[in-house]
C-alpha cells in the first residue's frame, strides 16, 4: 500500500478538481442538474475545498439528470483529458455507479489490479434512485441492493476478503456471467424508479443510520457554494444533510478514523 505525502495528495486534488470542473461544464452547457455531496459537501462547508486528508471526490444526479448526463458524455466531453465509465460502457466494470477519469492518469485501487479496466484519477458520479416510503419495504429493498452490491464486489472480494470462506463465497458469486448480472440489475433499476417517492439512494452503496435512504428533496433544491475557489451546486438544506449523514459534521474526527483509500499504485 502507497502512502500519500503531502504534495501527491495536493496533486490528486488538484485532478480530482479539474474532474469536477468538468463535470459542471457539461452539466450547465446541457442543463442537467446535479450537487457536490458526501465529503466534497462537507469539505466546502467545513474547509472551503477539499478535506485536508481526503483522497476523493463524489458527485449525485437524480436517475433522469444521470441518464442525460452519460448520454452527454458521449457528444460533450473533453475526451483528450477525461473518459466516462459505467457498467454499461465499460466491459469488466462492475460498480452501479460511474466514474470520471483523468487521462494518463492511475490511482489503482488495493486488490483491483487485475480489474479488466483503465484506472485512472476519478471522480464517483452517483445515479440516485427511488425507494419505498414506507420504512419495512425500504429495509427489504435495501436487502436487495446489499445482495447486488455483494455480487458486483465479488470479483474484488474473491481476492481481497480477509475469511478465507468469504473469498471461496465471492469466488463462486463471480462466476454469475456479468452480462446476466448488469442486465438483472438495470431491471432492478427500472423496477424501483417507477414510483416516485420522497426517498432516494445510491443503491449499491451502504446508507448510514439505518434509514435505508436520504429525503429526495435534499437533492432537488440546490445553491452554490465555495469548493477550492470555484463554486459548485451542493445540497441547499446542507445541515440537514449533513448532519444526517455524519453527526455532528463540524467536528473533526480522531486521526484513527480519517479513511484514505488503499493504493497499491500511482501515477499523477
Amino acid at each position: 500500500m502507497i502512502h500519500l505525502n503531502e504534495t501527491q495528495l495536493r496533486q490528486l486534488q488538484m485532478t480530482e478538481l479539474e474532474l469536477l470542473e468538468e463535470v459542471d461544464r457539461i452539466c450547465k452547457k446541457c442543463n442537467i442538474h446535479y450537487n457536490i455531496i458526501a465529503g466534497t459537501l462537507l469539505g466546502a462547508v467545513r474547509h472551503g475545498g477539499f478535506i485536508p486528508w481526503d483522497d476523493d471526490a463524489d458527485v449525485a444526479l437524480l436517475r433522469p439528470e444521470y441518464e442525460k448526463f452519460r448520454k452527454a458524455c458521449e457528444t460533450e466531453l473533453d475526451t483528450s483529458r477525461f473518459y466516462f465509465q459505467d457498467h454499461r460502457n465499460t466491459p469488466g466494470y462492475r460498480w452501479g455507479y460511474g466514474k470520471l477519469r483523468r487521462k494518463d492518469t492511475l490511482f489503482l485501487r488495493e486488490h483491483q489490479e487485475h480489474m479488466p479496466y483503465d484506472q485512472g484519477v476519478f471522480i464517483d458520479v452517483f445515479p440516485l434512485d427511488y425507494v419505498p416510503d414506507n420504512y419495512g419495504l425500504r429495509r427489504l429493498h435495501n436487502f436487495k441492493c446489499f445482495i447486488y452490491r455483494k455480487f458486483f464486489w465479488s470479483e474484488v472480494g474473491r481476492v481481497a476478503d480477509q475469511s478465507a470462506f468469504l473469498r471461496g463465497v465471492y469466488k463462486l458469486m463471480s462466476k454469475v456471467p456479468e452480462r446476466t448480472l448488469k442486465k438483472s440489475f438495470d431491471r432492478f433499476v427500472e423496477h424501483t424508479d417507477r414510483k416516485k417517492t420522497g426517498w432516494v439512494r445510491i443503491l449499491t452503496f451502504p446508507t448510514p443510520n439505518k434509514a435505508y435512504g436520504y429525503r429526495a428533496r435534499w437533492y432537488q433544491h440546490s445553491a452554490d457554494i465555495e469548493f477550492e475557489g470555484v463554486k459548485f451546486p451542493g445540497i441547499k438544506d446542507y445541515d440537514a444533510y449533513l448532519a444526517f449523514k455524519f453527526g455532528n459534521y463540524m467536528e473533526l474526527p480522531p486521526e484513527e478514523q480519517r479513511k484514505v483509500h488503499p493504493v497499491s499504485d500511482i501515477r499523477l
